[in-house]
């Protein structure tokens, strides 16, 4: 089993930055892939950015690549999600899942998730 909680949501300006945090509990964390997606009002959940469950691969959306970063931090059970430039379509509630197989950008494979946290970015 695997607890996840996220925090840093807010409110930003374009252009700004925030820093996503998602705390785990549970002995498997360190060997489970960990994974970023994004639900916007009226719209399906969103693939942001996954890691390995060693750090060693991610992979992003063609949409935040350049911009946001996603790491880990196994001995903290906390992965990360640094999101720069921010845009306005950026808006969302952010989700941390987990999985204990390889990193997969299909939300459907992920066995654990958190209760989400809120980016709103202002024009």
């Amino acid at each position: 089993q695997v607890r996840l909680v996220e925090s840093g949501g807010g409110l930003v300006q374009a252009g700004g930055s925030l820093r996503l945090s998602c705390a785990a509990s549970g002995r498997t964390f360190s060997s489970s892939a960990m994974a970023w997606f994004r639900q916007a009002p009226g719209k399906e959940r969103e693939f942001v950015a996954a890691i390995s469950w060693s750090g060693g691969r991610t992979y992003y959306a063609d949409s935040v690549k350049g911009r946001f970063t996603i790491s880990r931090d196994n001995a903290k059970n906390t992965v990360y999600l640094q999101m720069n430039s921010l845009k306005p379509e950026d808006t969302a509630a952010y989700y941390c899942a987990a999985r204990g197989q390889g990193l997969n950008v299909n939300h459907r494979v992920y066995d654990y998730w958190g209760q989400g946290t809120q980016v709103t970015v202002s024009s």
